[in-house]
C-alpha cells in the first residue's frame, strides 16, 4: 500500500513472496493494470495509479486489480479522472467504514462512471497531464536534492573526507577484533564502515567525537494507542527527513515524543529515514526517540543531519541484523559515533538547514499549486467548469 503514491510509484521498499507458477498467473500484475487502494483512511481508499514495471510483480491483498479494455479506455485517463474532485466524490461516496476503517470493493469500483471522450481525446488529455505531471515531478526532484545535497556541505563544513565506497564481498577480518567487539557477523567487519570509523578517527585531533549513547538519551514513553501526529516509518521519507503525505494509521503500543526531539528508525536503516520532530506526537517503535542531553553541547538540527550524513550510513548499513525485517540493534545504536563540532559551527549548519528546508516547502507548494490547477482543467475539460 505504502508503495503506491501520489504521484506513481515508490520502489524503494519492496516485499518478496514464494509463489506457485499457478499462483503467479493469477495474482501477476502487467503494464497498464490500474491498481486501487481498497482500505485505509477516508482520503486514502480508491487512490489510483497505473502499473508500469515489467517482470514478476504481485499485489497486497489490500490493493484491487483493474484491467481496463484499452480499446475504449486509456489507462492513464481513468486514472487522472479518479484523481479529481468529480472522481473522489463517487469514491468516498460508494466507500464505507468499517470499524474505524474505509473500505470499497470491486464491485463498488465497478459503478464509478467515468467520462468517454474519444480515445483520441483520451491520448490529448493523457498527454497535457503527462506534462504537468512531469513539471511537478521536477519541481519535487529539485526540491529533494536541496536536502540531499546537505551530506556533501556537512562534510565540508566539518572537514571530513567523502566515505569511501566499498562494494567487496570478499575481505578478510582480525580474530582479536571479532573477540574484542563479540560479534561474529561478517558485515559488521565490512571494509566500508572500518574505512568509515578510520576516517573520524584521523580527524579526532580537530574534532570532538562521542558515542550516541553519550549525549542522548533514548525514550520509551509508551502509549497503549495511538494519539495526535502519529508518525510512521512510511511518514518519514528518506535521505531528506521531511515529512510525506501519507495517512498511515496504526493501532497497538506507540512511543512518545517532544518537539526537538529526533525520531531514528532502526527497522531497514539502509531506508536512512531521521526526522526532527516540530511538534509534540507520538511514534511508531521501530523508531528510536532521542533526546539531547545537553543543548549547549548538541543541537537537534545538526544530530537529524549527521544521522542522515553518508558517514553515519556507512556504518549502521553493516551493523543490521535479520533477513526478513533486517534492524539495528539497541547497543549499536547507543555505539554509533558521530563527530561533535563547536557549537557555533552546528549552529551554522543548523541555518544552512533551515534555509533549505524553507526553500523546499516553497518549491513543493508550488508544485502541489501547479497540479491542482492541472487536475482542475482536465475536469474542465471533461464536464464544464459550470458543473464542478
Amino acid at each position: 500500500m505504502n508503495n503506491l503514491q501520489d504521484d506513481g510509484w515508490d520502489l524503494t521498499d519492496l516485499k518478496y513472496i514464494e509463489m506457485t507458477e499457478r499462483q503467479l498467473k493469477t495474482y501477476k500484475l502487467y503494464p497498464g493494470d490500474l491498481i486501487f487502494n481498497r482500505t485505509n483512511s477516508k482520503e486514502l481508499v480508491g487512490k489510483c495509479e497505473v502499473f508500469r514495471e515489467f517482470g514478476d510483480w504481485v499485489f497486497a491483498s489490500y490493493l484491487i486489480r483493474v484491467q481496463v479494455d484499452t480499446n475504449q479506455l486509456n489507462p492513464q485517463f481513468a486514472s487522472d479522472f479518479l484523481g479529481t474532485f468529480t472522481g473522489r466524490l463517487q469514491i468516498d461516496r460508494l466507500s464505507r467504514q468499517i470499524i474505524g476503517m474505509t473500505n470499497i470493493n470491486a464491485e463498488e469500483i465497478r459503478q464509478i462512471l467515468i467520462p468517454s471522450p474519444s480515445l483520441d481525446q483520451q491520448h490529448e488529455l493523457v498527454a497535457v497531464m503527462n506534462r504537468a505531471r512531469s513539471q511537478r515531478k521536477q519541481k519535487l526532484a529539485e526540491a529533494d536534492a536541496l536536502l540531499s545535497s546537505l551530506d556533501d556541505y556537512l562534510l565540508t563544513t566539518l572537514g571530513l573526507n567523502r566515505p569511501v565506497e566499498d562494494d567487496r564481498k570478499v575481505f578478510a577480518m582480525r580474530v582479536q577484533d571479532v573477540r574484542s567487539q563479540g560479534r561474529l557477523n561478517s558485515d559488521y567487519f565490512h571494509p566500508e564502515r572500518i574505512l568509515a570509523l578510520r576516517a573520524m578517527t584521523s580527524a579526532a585531533q580537530t574534532t570532538n567525537y562521542q558515542r550516541l549513547a553519550d549525549i542522548v538519551t533514548f525514550e520509551r514513553n509508551k502509549l497503549k494507542t495511538p494519539g495526535e501526529n502519529y508518525l510512521g516509518l512510511a511518514h518519514v521519507q528518506s535521505n531528506t527527513g521531511e515529512l510525506t503525505n501519507i495517512d498511515d494509521t496504526a493501532t497497538g503500543n506507540c512511543f512518545t515524543f517532544q518537539r526537538g526531539d529526533v525520531l531514528f528508525a532502526r527497522l531497514r536503516p539502509y531506508l536512512n529515514k531521521v526526522y526532527r520532530a516540530e511538534m509534540d506526537g507520538c511514534c511508531s517503535p521501530e523508531f528510536h526517540v532521542l533526546r539531547i542531553r545537553d543543548n549547549n553541547l548538541l543541537l537537534p538540527d545538526y544530530l537529524a543531519v549527521i544521522l542522515r550524513n553518508r558517514l553515519t550510513l556507512a556504518q549502521t548499513i553493516h551493523m543490521m541484523t535479520g533477513n526478513t525485517h533486517p534492524r539495528l540493534a539497541n547497543d549499536d545504536v547507543m555505539n554509533l559515533v558521530i563527530p561533535i563540532p563547536s557549537i557555533e559551527i552546528q549552529e551554522q549548519i543548523s541555518r544552512e538547514v533551515q534555509r533549505r528546508r524553507e526553500e523546499v516547502r516553497s518549491l513543493r507548494s508550488e508544485a502541489e499549486a501547479e497540479w491542482e490547477e492541472a487536475k482542475q482543467w482536465f475536469e474542465e475539460q471533461l464536464l464544464g467548469s459550470a458543473q464542478l
